[in-house]
């Protein structure tokens, strides 16, 4: 620092110093500045020498920094895969905005088509508003017209009947009560429902009289009526039961007539009420008789002509059976037709038997004189002679072995006990029934309970005295069932049994059968039969059946169904064209009203008609399930649901009174999700199909995240409280359609398979139209039925796994067919489908229709079934043999008859095909 001050002061001494100083930095500046300058122009130039000549280098061996020529640089290994790289970079980037372009001209094509569609949606919406305003105007159109041409109809307004009301003018003679001047109609609408009053016979003097056993009896079936009513206020009939009485116990006509004025509802004098009498033993007396009953009606089993008033009181039958059912094991068959005896009769009439057997006459003798005011002298000579002559077997006898039972004046009494006249009405072909002498004697308890017991095991009744009054004579036509032959007629009787043909004597069997099972058998049905005569006479429709509400079991839809190809293939169908239309239910019943008129006697006297015992059916082929399915089958008569017409007509129109119909899916499952979503997928574009019906069997619920097929129609997944078979044939409310394909969950069949199945069903309305068929065939070594699915000529079966229906069916399964087979049923887990096949076959009397040719119907690949195990046929076997005896014989018919499409196998050109649209 000093030094450097000295030098800026310009200090002496040290001038030397200072001048050799500044003369070496310059020099050194200057050397620095020349080797700068140097490195900075010479270097960048020897490397821009090397590194241009480093591209033109053409051998590989050469150095990098030596010498090189032309292209000898890219003879490297690692370079050439760059520039290699370098060339395929290039071309794809060439090559994707070629594709660039490409997208960008189809984006702005189909922008285009965009702006297109959304001015044809909304030409579309605007033509779619136009047609429903056209739509809507053509139905206010419509509905003027026949507003016009019609006169307006509605169900009339209730009026409720005063509390008080002052009655009816009285008959000039109680015993010319009817129901025109008797009954008063004002308390009973159409649209009433028939609401009926029962007196609770525990709260009146009455009740303590009664017969403990029939009493409860009576109790247990008013319970389950559905006709009655515990507002005696709205009340259309009253109800009070009177007997039978408990013995000792007797009660006076005036004491009696006091306990009936005294019901609160009587009115002074009983109009619209019944007064019931049943009789559990023979011996039972004529408890109403010299007892002034006024304008109530009596239901009775026994009637002095003084006492009985035509088309108003009830003959009905005595009540055998008081608290349990008919055990049908118990019950004969009904084959063979003959049996050990032509005809029997056990009886002792105490006060004119000995006299006539004393002042024996002839025939001749008789007519020669005055008619004789007694015919059993004739009877007990005339049945002697037949029985003497071995002509044919038979057994009379006119003095009982025992104490003859109890019985009124001039009537015949019954011998033995009851399980010893039963087993010998077993042996016999007819029963002969001799009414009582007294001719004012109508009826009697004892007459009742010999007809009673011959029809329960299938003797068929003939009654000699055609002045007797039998059970509800004015509503059954007994000469279906019974022989009614007049007492002089007696010495042609063995000639008329005998000329009877086998085939007659089994109708008359079966239709005695029918009777006795719907109107006789049980406390349930004798009440119901009551109450089904009354109504019937005042023309009151009977109450629509219930139908089984079906619980829905929540599940997600909306996976696409795709379409099988099998299913489009028609094979050797040629079915024409083919109708589709959105999903619309069958019309419901229209003649409610108007039946009671115009079907009377048919319907009471053959197999389920509308005024028997039970309500009818919103789908009814003109007969409402009323009556119990046991009869003849002779006049059912089924037709499509609305106003009228029969498979007949609708063979003849092809399309008859219901030329659009389709058909509900029924489909059991259990457990099988992935199978059943198979099936269903199956049915996607179905034509003429309605709904599907899933009856969900099982316990546990379907997985939360299974996702249902969308078909096109609704998909109704329905849970049932039980697992049973019997689920498969429930009368679903959700069923709109007449017509019910029954089909199992893993059934294979294709779509015009099932549309020709659904045409032939239409023209065979009351029968099931299927493909499996299976037959039944007799067994000589173990003498017993057996069941057989091997291929023959020959069917009696089509299996409900893939069959149609008609719902009508399924009220009669489920609500009338007995509970025994239901039972067994779900026993052994299978036989539904025979059982199914019994009803319908016994109720027509015709067998089933097959189509197609196929056997089998079965998906390949499928899980097993349950008639893959080996108990399966062993079980079929039984329930054959089972039915039969509840039934009392076979009612499977065998048939070769086959259904196949017009032009099955018929080859033609496309242009050549002339099938009509019928459907």
């Amino acid at each position: 620092m000093t030094g450097y001050t000295m030098l800026r002061n310009g200090g002496v001494g040290n001038g030397g110093q200072t001048c050799m100083l500044r003369l070496s930095n310059r020099i050194r500046l200057t050397w620095l500045s020349f080797t700068l300058v140097i490195i900075l122009v010479f270097f960048p130039l020897i490397a821009h020498y090397y590194l241009t000549t480093l591209d033109e280098a053409d051998e590989a061996g050469k150095r990098i920094f030596g010498p090189r020529a032309g292209n000898e640089l890219c003879e490297v290994k690692h370079v050439l895969d760059l520039c290699r790289i370098r060339e395929s970079v290039s071309e794809e980037l060439l090559q994707l905005e070629a594709k660039r372009q490409e997208l960008n001209s189809e984006i702005t094509k189909l922008n285009l088509k965009i702006e297109a569609c959304k001015k044809s949606i909304e030409n579309a919406k605007q033509d779619l508003l136009q047609l429903k305003n056209v739509i809507s105007q053509t139905e206010h159109s419509y509905k003027e017209l026949m507003a016009q041409n019609q006169p307006k109809l509605s169900l009339p307004i209730r009026l409720l009947p005063e509390k008080d009301d002052a009655g009816l003018p009285p008959p000039k003679v109680i015993r010319g009560c009817r129901l025109h001047n008797c009954f008063d109609y004002s308390r009973c609408p159409l649209t009433s429902g028939f609401p009926v009053y029962v007196y609770d016979s525990d709260q009146f003097a009455l009740g303590n009289y009664l017969d403990p056993l029939v009493k409860q009896s009576f109790q247990a079936t008013v319970r389950a009526n559905i006709y009655v009513t515990e507002n005696a206020d709205i009340a259309c009939l009253y109800v009070i039961l009177v007997g039978e009485m408990q013995e000792p116990v007797v009660m006076r006509p005036v004491e009696l007539e006091k306990q009936l004025s005294s019901l609160p509802h009587w009115r002074t004098d009983g109009h619209n009420h019944v007064i019931i009498n049943l009789s559990r033993k023979s011996d039972t007396q004529n408890l109403l008789y010299n007892v002034s009953t006024g304008r109530a009606m009596v239901a009775q089993s026994t009637f002095y002509a003084a006492q009985y008033r035509p088309g108003f009181d009830l003959v009905v039958s005595p009540l055998v059976h008081a608290m349990s059912e008919p055990n049908f094991m118990e019950i004969p068959p009904q084959v063979p037709v003959k049996r050990k005896y032509l005809f029997t009769f056990q009886g002792e009439k105490i006060e004119s038997l000995r006299s006539s057997l004393q002042e024996a006459r002839s025939f001749e003798e008789e007519m020669e004189g005055d008619p004789p005011a007694d015919y059993d002298d004739r009877i007990i000579a005339t049945l002697k002679a037949v029985q003497d002559s071995k002509l044919d077997q038979v057994l009379v006898e006119f003095i009982c072995k025992n104490q003859p039972k109890p019985s009124l004046p001039t009537e015949w009494a019954l011998c033995g006990e009851r399980e010893d006249r039963l087993e010998l009405l077993k042996l016999s072909t007819f029963a002969l029934i001799i009414t009582p002498g007294d001719p004012h004697l109508v009826i009697s308890s004892g007459c009742a309970t010999r007809l009673f017991e011959a029809l329960e095991v299938g003797a068929v009744p003939v009654v000699l005295g055609e002045q007797v009054q039998l059970p509800y004579q004015d509503m059954l036509q007994w000469n279906e069932a019974a022989l009614v032959v007049p007492k002089p007629r007696v010495t042609e009787v063995h000639f008329l049994l005998r000329s009877l043909s086998d085939s007659d004597l089994l109708a008359m069997r079966r239709q005695g059968r029918f009777l006795w099972e719907t109107y006789f058998s049980t406390a349930d049905s004798i009440f119901n039969t009551v109450l089904a005569m009354i109504r019937t006479r005042i023309q009151i429709p009977a109450a629509p059946i219930r139908e089984e509400a079906a619980a829905e079991i929540p599940h997600r839809s909306g996976k696409a169904a795709g379409t099988d190809p099998n299913m489009a293939d028609n094979g050797d169908l040629d079915l024409g064209p083919v109708e589709t239309e959105p999903p619309y239910a069958s019309p419901k019943y229209l003649r409610n009203f108007t039946l009671t008129v115009t079907d009377f006697y048919r319907s009471w006297n053959s197999a389920p008609g509308p005024f028997h015992l039970f309500p009818h059916t919103p789908f009814d082929p003109v007969l409402p399930s009323e009556a119990k399915f046991l009869g003849s089958g002779t006049g059912f008569r089924p037709i499509g649901g609305g106003a009228g017409g029969s498979g007949k007509e609708f063979q003849a129109a092809l399309g008859g009174n219901v030329p659009r119909e389709q058909f509900t899916v029924v489909m059991l499952t259990y457990e099988r999700e992935e199978v059943l979503m198979n099936s269903l997928e199956r049915l996607n574009g179905l034509p003429y199909l309605n709904k599907v019906v899933v009856v969900w069997n099982s316990p546990k619920l379907p997985s939360e995240d299974l996702l249902w097929p969308d078909i096109g129609v609704p998909i109704m997944v329905v849970r049932t409280e039980k697992n049973s078979l019997n689920n498969r044939f429930l009368p679903w409310n959700e069923i709109e359609t007449e017509a019910i394909l029954s089909i199992d969950d893993d059934a294979h069949l294709r779509h015009d398979e099932i549309m020709f199945g659904f045409r032939v069903w239409r023209e065979a309305r009351d029968r099931i139209v299927g493909f499996p068929g299976r037959y039944h065939a007799w067994d000589i070594p173990h003498q017993s039925w057996l069941y057989n699915s091997n291929y023959s000529c020959e069917l009696s079966m089509v299996l409900t796994g893939a069959a149609f229906f008609h719902k009508y069916y399924a009220y009669l399964y489920s609500y009338v067919m007995p509970q025994a087979i239901r039972d067994m049923v779900d026993e052994y887990i299978n036989c539904e489908d025979i059982a199914m096949n019994f009803l319908v076959s016994h109720i027509t009397r015709k067998p089933p229709i097959k189509v197609t040719s196929r056997w089998t119907f079965r998906c390949p690949g499928c899980p097993q079934a349950l008639s893959h195990d080996d108990s399966h046929f062993h079980e079929r076997h039984k329930c054959i043999n089972f039915f039969v005896k509840v039934y009392g014989y076979m009612p499977l018919l065998y048939t070769q008859f086959r259904v196949d499409s017009v032009l099955f196998k018929t080859r033609l050109p496309h242009d050549k095909t002339k099938c009509f649209k019928f459907i």
